[in-house]
């Protein structure tokens, strides 16, 4: 029988929509998450596993006011995650016969529970550096199940969803990619968690200078305007943090122009120009979503979009990283000399 029209048995189609299903929680998850921290609400519930005393799933409604609505809200949104990871994690081991699928489903599950534990150490312990590595723990389980969603997907199992000549530049390039836009969000992660507003309040400019004057003079003097405008003070560390997001958010869209060229402009890789061009679109709109952040002076649902944007922008990276290796590893095709560019393109 043909491998590409070979029946898929239900219990596999159905372990694949819950995974899609658990992705698409924990974006909805990391946008919640997004939108605590934007707000500056996240200690509005002190206290942790409990909420002001109450277990949290019998918290009355009727206190679900302000700060408070968005930090249980997030709380309980968690909650139902790792529930639901543990039955994606539970009917893997019961449904999925490869081995490495069954690895990530159990990683994404310890995953989940160390994800937990962290939001409730970093409002017991009050430390805003934990608060980075949730965000980040975050931002890679999310990736994690955007694997898993693949990897279960018919069309992968009938092995269309690689099918298809690799460039051996274009998997390097794509990897680079990625991995930028990983430490960019560990650099924005650790802008929010400092909790200190803009640093810089301009832009593209910084201060209406290209390079910021971050001497002890000009700080005492941003910090007597940020106090009298009832901001809180910021440092020289936190300025050139910020420069340093900017300044990787050009570095990533030139790699990201550089892919989606790639992808257009030579035959093997022109397989891969709709992840391309669509990658670069993403990259785009999430440059113009952190100027706006910064013109609307950090509104919440600005910078909430901002960090959502990152994370989709990262998943399709490591989706699109994943494609490729994946392509690359199966040796299913060699390239004949005579072999015409117009049959490279060719996707199963």
């Amino acid at each position: 029988m043909d491998a590409t029209r070979s029946p898929i048995s239900s219990r596999r189609v159905a372990l694949h929509y819950w995974c899609m299903a658990t992705w698409m929680a924990t974006f909805v998850l990391l946008c919640s998450g997004g939108i605590v921290t934007s707000k500056g609400v996240g200690m509005s519930v002190p206290d942790w596993p409990t909420t002001f005393g109450y277990n949290m799933f019998f918290f009355p409604i009727s206190s679900w006011v302000g700060g408070i609505f968005h930090e249980h809200l997030h709380r309980l949104i968690a909650s139902g995650i790792g529930l639901m990871t543990m039955i994606l994690t539970v009917s893997t081991l019961a449904v999925e016969p490869r081995r490495w699928v069954k690895n990530l489903a159990a990683i994404a599950f310890i995953a989940v529970c160390i994800q937990g534990l962290l939001g409730g150490l970093r409002v017991s312990l009050f430390k805003n550096e934990i608060g980075i590595f949730h965000g980040m723990l975050a931002q890679s389980f999310f990736c994690l199940l955007g694997i898993l969603t693949v990897s279960t997907s018919p069309r992968f199992l009938r092995g269309n969803w690689d099918l298809f000549l690799p460039h051996p530049f274009l998997k390097k390039i794509v990897l680079l990619a990625t991995a930028l836009i990983f430490v960019q969000l560990a650099l924005g992660a650790s802008m929010r968690h400092a909790h200190l507003g803009l640093s810089i309040p301009d832009f593209p400019l910084a201060y209406g200078n290209i390079l910021p004057d971050t001497s002890a003079p000009t700080i005492e003097k941003i910090n007597e305007a940020r106090l009298a405008d009832s901001q809180m003070p910021t440092t020289a560390a936190q300025i050139w943090l910020q420069m340093a997001h900017r300044t990787m958010a050009f570095v990533i869209l030139g790699v990201v122009v550089a892919v989606a060229a790639l992808t257009f402009s030579n035959p093997i890789a022109r397989a891969a120009s709709a992840w391309g061009a669509a990658w670069l679109g993403m990259i785009l709109c999430q440059v113009a979503l952190g100027a706006w952040t910064v013109w609307s002076n950090k509104a919440a649902d600005v910078a909430t979009a901002h960090m959502a944007l990152g994370a989709l922008s990262l998943v399709v990276g490591v989706i699109f990283t994943f494609r490729l290796f994946r392509a690359s590893d199966s040796n299913r095709f060699t390239v004949p000399d005579d072999l015409h560019s117009s049959n490279l393109t060719r996707v199963a």
